[in-house]
């Protein structure tokens, strides 16, 4: 075999009942090797699974039988021949092989093990992680983090949204605060963005009525926990004439219609990980803010004045009530106060001391964040400069609301965030290929 033969088939794909006496070309690592004398089991792995190879000393070429034996665990191989059923064998078939190719020996030991019999701290994972994407645990993580956001590109665009790119390099902070990086462009400071937000509701007056993106946001914050990091991706949405209600709706539905994509197209992933998902039962219940405090107040464990923030402890309290009331683990929280909402959350008319805002809760943590956003230039104006920010350094934004802007909405949710959570991740470096925190910047 050459480069110019490639693979006919990923291990996944060959049923010997359908392809009978038709020659098959696997591509991939070497799994294992087990050499029992007379007879040697070459496993083979590739992005969809493995095959194993059955070499019976007596029957083939002796060349081809020491060259099998003495493979290097995670060297590339290529295997030529003929697949024939065998039900102890990964996939029900075993591969007779005419050929076995060395492409690439790999080096001794490895760095980790790839075959899930010796585990690895997450630092040593992460520190090398061309190997650990080798492991079928990790590789089902990523496999299903592609359907997701495969499927929330499929959902919004038949939901009549426009698939929009941000800038993250900008000028001032997106929604105010210091969480920002600084970086130095030319001869002037700009920073990493923070949120596609600003640009998202420009979006709007120009008439672009739905929009959605996904991409990378930055936060300078130092965290060091299980379940942040400083860069995330985030997939946003802003919709022309609608309200919060509305935006909602469309947000729980999308993660329905994730989870549902997930179980139908990722099962061999799902069964790699050991997880059963069922997909969550729509409307989510809505509890609003003042509510959600009483929850938490009447447990005991911590005391929430009103205006205060809800920490994990709270979101844990609030999330097992969810979960005993309706046995689903997604839910609202709505009309949160103003002034610990970003500037752009619109109050209501009869109480401005409450926002038409909601975050979308997991019974483990915050997935999402929404609004239906002022679309009124002077209030919009004043409501910047109540949490201490100049309006000059918004001009940008400012000015697309002097010239017709509609009411609209809007909301975040965080991938990794979403990922983690429907999985059951312990730690949300394991959503991520190359994660980025306080202490990582390499690989």
């Amino acid at each position: 075999m050459s480069l110019e033969n490639p693979r006919t088939h990923y291990t996944s794909q060959i049923d010997p009942e359908k392809i009978g006496d038709e020659k098959v070309t696997v591509c991939g690592w070497v799994h294992e090797v087990r050499d029992l004398g007379g007879i040697c089991f070459l496993v083979v792995r590739d992005r969809e699974g493995r095959a194993q190879v059955t070499l019976v000393k007596k029957k083939i070429d002796k060349e081809l039988f020491d060259t099998a034996r003495k493979l290097v665990r995670e060297s590339i191989v290529a295997v030529t021949g003929t697949a024939k059923p065998e039900g102890k064998a990964p996939n029900g078939y075993e591969i007779i092989p005419d050929e076995v190719v060395l492409l690439n020996e790999a080096e001794s030991p490895l760095p980790m093990d790839t075959t899930g019999k010796v585990d690895a701290e997450l630092d040593t994972r992460l520190d090398s992680r061309f190997i650990d994407l080798r492991r079928e645990r990790t590789t089902a993580i990523f496999k299903i983090r592609h359907e997701v956001l495969r499927s929330v590109r499929n959902f919004l665009s038949d939901e009549g949204f426009i698939e929009t790119s941000s800038p993250k390099v900008v000028a001032t902070a997106t929604e105010g605060g210091t969480s920002l990086f600084p970086i130095t462009y030319f001869d002037r400071e700009a920073f990493l963005n923070q949120s596609p937000q600003l640009f998202k509701q420009i979006l709007m007056s120009g008439g672009l009525d739905r929009v959605f993106e996904i991409g990378p946001i930055f936060r300078a914050e130092e965290h060091d926990t299980r379940r942040h990091l400083n860069e995330a991706t985030s997939i946003d949405i802003e919709a022309s004439f609608v309200d919060h209600f509305e935006v909602m709706e469309i947000l729980e539905n999308m993660i329905a219609y994730v989870y549902g994509q997930v179980i139908e197209n990722e099962s061999a992933s799902l069964k790699n990980l050991g997880i059963e998902l069922e997909v969550p039962k729509t409307p989510f219940m809505k509890i609003p803010y003042s509510e959600a405090i009483d929850i938490v107040n009447a447990k005991g464990e911590e005391m929430i004045e009103w205006g205060g923030d809800l920490g994990t402890v709270a979101e844990h309290t609030i999330g097992e009530y969810v979960f005993k009331e309706t046995g689903e683990s997604h839910y609202f929280i709505t009309d949160w106060p103003t002034e610990i909402k970003p500037f752009y959350a619109m109050p209501y008319e009869n109480d401005p001391l409450i926002s038409k805002s909601f975050d979308m809760m997991h019974r483990t943590m915050e997935l999402s964040s929404g609004a239906q956003r002022i679309h009124l230039h002077d209030m919009l104006k004043e409501r910047i400069e109540s949490q201490g920010l100049n309006p000059d350094g918004f001009d940008f934004y400012l000015r697309a609301f002097k010239y017709g802007m509609p009411p609209h909405s809007g909301w975040g949710v965080g991938c990794e965030r979403l990922v983690m959570t429907m999985l059951g991740v312990e730690n949300i470096r394991d959503t991520v290929l190359f994660p980025r925190d306080r202490k990582r910047l390499s690989p």
